[in-house]
Order: structure tokens, then sequence, then C-alpha cells
């Protein structure tokens, strides 16, 4: 069972700490990463030894972010997690296996968050993790440097879609604010986050527009990719990312639906929902988490297998919300 702790003590564990190695989700996403990097890149400002550590590779949208990836060179004495919900999500490639099972210290904002961890700092008030690290760093006695200020922004902003999504709030808006005052480019970074797609992704958006489909009388809709065609088209999983706010952005829709299969057949399923309904009731019933408009699970089994058991959740919370009707597919 972990013990929760406040920023004081999150504060104290770090300083009292050396040779830290920072322990990213798998799938890595721009929080995690955005995260991973400024908690590394403040620990070394305080002449500590620090490195990350992600089950996957670091997707090339990110190769603008100084990230120190662990090569090895030390032994890890305190293991940090940032942004990551539950052990299952660290992934198994990269020695991750190794420390997976002993983190020290986890810092996270989803409320959902299994207590993996031997101590746990979870605000699901905060839009990102790096929203908490924003805070959190300063109080380390560590400036805020431009570089810093990117990391942060860039977990802020893709965790927000670009401030767009619910779990923006003004607190975000003060903490990207903070960003901007310290150095973070926003032009440019968000011009490389949001603007910049590659013809890969592209391939990708188009595949996944032919599977749509609509349940429940339009008020779910569901794309789908599978790995081959994931392969096909020879886009990274980070850059996949945003199309999860696809379906649920169609008028009537309140419950979107993107099916991701993975390597292994499994699929990822993310979740996005309206002001209705509870995207993470829905995932949490499936073994997954996240937050109130945007969650997700993984399921293994066939596709046909992993529609029917994220539809049966999907009916259950439209109908606590009076808003299920017929599950058949419409054309």
């Amino acid at each position: 069972m972990t013990q929760s702790v406040d920023h004081e003590t999150v504060v104290t564990r770090l300083l009292g700490a050396d040779d830290i190695l920072i322990l990213c989700h798998k799938n890595p996403d721009g929080d995690t990463i955005g995260s991973g990097a400024a908690l590394c890149l403040a620990l070394q400002r305080l002449g500590k030894t620090a490195a990350v550590l992600c089950s996957d590779p670091i997707p090339a949208m990110y190769d603008f972010l100084p990230i120190t990836e662990f090569d090895g060179s030390y032994t890890p004495r305190f293991v940090v997690a940032v942004d990551v919900a539950g052990i299952q999500l660290f992934g198994d490639r990269n020695h991750m296996a190794d420390y997976a099972g002993h983190v020290d210290l986890c810092i996270d904002h989803h409320g959902s968050n299994s207590g993996y961890a031997y101590e746990t700092l979870v605000d699901d008030h905060a839009a990102a993790a790096a929203e908490l690290l924003t805070a959190l760093i300063p109080e380390l006695g560590v400036e805020i440097t431009p570089d810093i200020a990117a990391c942060l922004y860039t977990g802020i902003a893709t965790d927000t879609g670009c401030f767009r999504f619910t779990n923006t709030t003004a607190a975000t808006h003060r903490a990207a604010a903070t960003l901007i005052e310290a150095g973070a480019d926003v032009e440019r970074l968000n011009e490389r986050l949001f603007e910049c797609r590659s013809h890969a992704r592209m391939e990708a958006e188009r595949l996944a527009l032919e599977s749509l489909e609509y349940y429940f009388d339009g008020r779910c809709a569901l794309i789908c990719l599978t790995w081959d065609q994931i392969q096909a088209a020879g886009v990274a999983g980070a850059e996949l990312e945003d199309l999860t706010s696809l379906p649920r952005s169609i008028e009537g829709v309140e419950v979107g639906l993107t099916l991701r299969q993975q390597k292994d057949g499994s699929y990822k399923i993310s979740v996005r929902t309206g002001h209705d309904t509870n995207a993470c009731s829905i995932a949490r019933r499936l073994g997954g988490g996240g937050h109130p408009r945007a969650a997700g699970c993984e399921i293994s089994g066939n596709l046909d297998n992993a529609k029917h058991a994220i539809l049966d959740e999907v009916r259950k919370e439209l109908e606590r919300s009076g808003a299920a009707c017929a599950q058949e597919p419409e054309t």
C-alpha cells in the first residue's frame, strides 16, 4: 500500500536522493516525456546523477527536447515514476521490469492511480503531471530554465489538447504563463506539437476514418486501426495520440472510441466523452482508468471481442446518463 505524500515530502525525498532513475510509461506521450525530461534537467542542475527510462523509443516528434536517456552507466538508488497511473503501464522492454516493481516515488495526476509506488503524490485536479512539476521544481530550489520550460510546456499543452480539453483550468493557464515567462517559445512549440503532421500520420488518419462506425443512435462513434495498418502507414505511436479526439469531435457524439491494435494482438482503447458521461467509469470497469473526460484501457482478444467489451460498458454508462439506444452500427 502506498503512502500519500505532499509537496514538502517530495522535495525532501528528491533533495536527499542521488543516482536517480526517472521512469515514463510505455507508448510515451508528451506529458510523460516532458515531465521526465524536465525533472531530469532539474535534478542535474542540483548536481545529481539522473536519467530517463522508457520501455519504448522516444518518438521523433519529441526529439527537440533535451532528454538524458538511461544507458546503464550507474546503478539507480532512487526510482521516480512520472505520469504513470498503474504498474501495467510501464511496459516490459528496455529492462523496464528491473525497476518498475520498486518505484520509490510516483508523481501523477490520475485519480485512478493504483498506488504501486512506496510513496505517491497525486493531484487529479492538475491537467498534467507537468503542471505539478511546474510548481515542484522551483520548490527544489531550481530555476526553470528555457529548456525545462519547453519540456513542461510540452507536457501541459499535449495533455490539454493545446488548452482545449475540459481538464484545462485557471491553474493550468497560470502554469503555462509561468513557463512562457521562463522562456518557453510557445510559437515554435505549438507549431511542432500541433501543426506538423507526417505523411504517415495522415495515412493513418485516412485508414481510421474508413473504419468509422456509429452506435447507440449516433451517441457513440468508433474508429479502429489494426497493427498491420499502423505498420503499413509507418506511423509512430505518439503521432496517433491526437486521433483519440477525432470521433468525439463529430456532431452529436457523446462517447468517442479509438481502438489501436498492439503488436501482441491486444487493443489499446482510448475513451473520450462529453459532459454527460464519465470516460473513467467506462475504462475502469475494463481494468483501465484516467480522467472523467479522457480515459483508456487495454483488452486482449480479437477485434470483435474488444468492440463487444467496450461497447457494453459504453451502453451501461449511457443508460446511467439516460442516453442509450440501439447498439448496432449505423451505416
